[in-house]
């Protein structure tokens, strides 16, 4: 496939990497301008990030409508103002009392179409800003809430504090937002601890590489190519 002809990437995005990282990165790697992203993930989040490059990259607005499946961890009993481990804990609330099935019923809750308000430290445009930009200028701003579809929201593991799921859901949901949402359903607060997207409509991330094994295996096409036109 030309660089005119554009390329699709399945990509497996490392924690701490910003999605824009990737893209700068495989920049580099392909030598082309026009290159984007199908769907941001935090930086703390892990997974399948869809790249375009070329002409490709006419089609990412189909690729962000597309469902999305994520598993990871929220904590219950404590807040942070980023609904995830962007920011510190805080507050520490007594847990005891809730169970395995008030935990499970409480998931059930918001299953089908929901309204959710996004995270104030989300990249949501507010006024020509985005909303993290307002929130670590500790200026207040109210979110208005939206609709979002969260077609399963499966409870795969409880070891309290930290509970395990499994989440597939429409474009536009948050799942800080959700794991927010549970524990104040909960009435004890909860976070979102780890968080991973699995698939994002039919592609998957045991197909997807890192950005380093996107770079060797170019790097190692390039070389072959080199031995074979000098011999």
């Amino acid at each position: 496939m030309t660089e005119e002809e554009g390329r699709f990437l399945l990509v497996n995005k490392p924690i701490r990497w910003t999605s824009f990282d990737v893209v700068a990165k495989l920049r580099k790697v392909y030598k082309t301008k026009k290159i984007g992203h199908a769907g941001t993930l935090d930086p703390l989040a892990t997974g399948l990030l869809i790249i375009c490059t070329g002409k490709m990259t006419k089609q990412i607005e189909s690729f962000q409508g597309l469902e999305k499946e994520y598993t990871g961890k929220f904590k219950i009993g404590q807040t942070t103002p980023s609904f995830d481990l962007e920011t510190e804990a805080t507050g520490l609330t007594n847990i005891s009392h809730i169970t395995d099935e008030q935990i499970i019923e409480a998931a059930k809750t918001f299953v089908g179409a929901i309204q959710q308000v996004p995270p104030i430290h989300s990249s949501v445009w507010v006024n020509g800003r985005r909303a993290y930009k307002f929130a670590r200028k500790g200026e207040e701003l109210v979110l208005k809430p939206r609709e979002v579809e969260i077609r399963e929201f499966e409870i795969t593991g409880i070891a309290k504090p930290e509970i395990s799921f499994r989440v597939i859901c429409s474009k536009g949901t948050y799942i800080r937002s959700l794991a927010n949402d549970m524990g104040n359903a909960l009435g004890v607060g909860a976070y979102l601890s780890e968080l991973c997207r699995t698939s994002i409509g039919e592609y998957k991330l045991e197909d997807a590489e890192t950005p380093d094994e996107i770079r060797t295996r170019v790097l190692g096409a390039k070389a072959k190519a080199s031995d074979l036109s000098n011999g």
